[in-house]
């Protein structure tokens, strides 16, 4: 295995990062233990979970399933997001982070957090209340590392520039949304990741399913995908038709090289030199086996052109598409 720094720290992880969203869900804990074991013994030694990811059950899976070799994994977590609705159960107030990381810690079954990253940024709260709870937490031993999820550009520079004036540690990686039809990622989040020392760990590098290959265009989704089960997210970001031409266009390419359209997909992610890892999420045990050929895909320079002349870098396969997630910010009305 080819494990990478991550960012400017001294910690290596696998150029695939085990996404497990899907684990205390749509798959049941067999598999989930399936998949970590074989995962474990090809060599990866990162995953990702969220204390959001079926209401906390994904954490509690995960733990059980990593309980016997806890120290071969890099397990990070993340905090932000408000479940219940109560007005300090989310956000990043040093409450919430306490009681969030207690709850975690509990429910992964385990004395420390690898990784603890922002889920999302919080608009009207400063960075200097969550930075010193973070490393308070740090200096109690409950926590290694920290890094930020979905934050622009000018939110990592924020964070790191707070984190200096603090001093303590800048966060080590940042978890934006990367793939060959959502290209947003370049314009700023991937260079000041890069310019602050801070690795990149990209989730979504297949689209969510999109660039898989399986959905026709024109036509409805199969019933056992994600799109066909009707799944939110897909449908406010990915399910666009404009992706579901490039993928078919993609598969045609990747299967004139001799590899899979998932590998090509992913191995894309994978040569931009800011990316430390990239996050594979399988609901199946059959789709992790898909995600590691990639790790042996080589992409050349022909095929840098041909992503290009397909979405032009810094952009998305729509014309004007942002996500309804992640509004722009930069016209605030007087």
């Amino acid at each position: 295995m080819d494990y990478r720094y991550l960012g400017k720290s001294a910690l290596k992880v696998s150029p695939l990062c085990l996404g497990t969203m899907m684990f205390g869900g749509a798959t049941d804990e067999a598999v989930a233990k399936r998949i970590l074991d074989k995962a474990r013994g090809q060599g990866i030694n990162f995953l990702d979970t969220a204390d959001l990811y079926n209401a906390g059950a994904c954490e509690e899976v995960v733990g059980r399933c990593i309980a016997g070799n806890r120290h071969h994994w890099v397990v990070a977590t993340k905090f932000g997001y408000n479940m219940s609705g109560e007005p300090n159960e989310g956000g990043q107030s040093r409450k919430w982070i306490f009681q969030d990381v207690e709850d975690s810690l509990r429910r992964l079954g385990t004395d420390f957090i690898d990784i603890l990253y922002f889920h999302r940024s919080d608009p009207g709260a400063p960075f200097d209340e969550p930075l010193r709870a973070i490393r308070d937490l740090m200096a109690q031993g409950k926590m290694r590392y920290y890094g930020v999820s979905n934050f622009k550009g000018w939110r990592i520079a924020e964070v790191c520039k707070t984190a200096d004036a603090l001093g303590m540690d800048r966060p080590v990686c940042s978890q934006p949304l990367y793939n060959i039809v959502d290209r947003l990622s370049e314009v700023e989040q991937l260079p000041a990741a890069g310019n602050y020392g801070v690795g990149v760990v990209p989730y979504s590098p297949l689209a969510r399913g999109v660039l898989s290959g399986k959905y026709d265009p024109g036509k409805d989704p199969p019933p056992d995908t994600r799109a066909g089960r009707g799944d939110v997210r897909i449908k406010q970001t990915e399910w666009r038709e404009e992706s579901l031409h490039i993928a078919q266009q993609i598969a045609a390419r990747a299967k004139d090289k001799g590899i899979s359209t998932v590998a090509f997909a992913i191995a894309w992610v994978l040569r931009n030199r800011f990316v430390s890892s990239a996050i594979v999420g399988p609901r199946t045990e059959e789709q992790w086996d898909a995600y590691l050929p990639a790790l042996d895909a080589v992409l050349d320079a022909d095929d840098e052109a041909f992503i290009d002349a397909l979405v032009p870098p810094g952009h998305a396969s729509t014309p004007g598409y942002t996500d309804p997630m992640y509004p722009i910010e930069g016209r605030a009305l007087r």
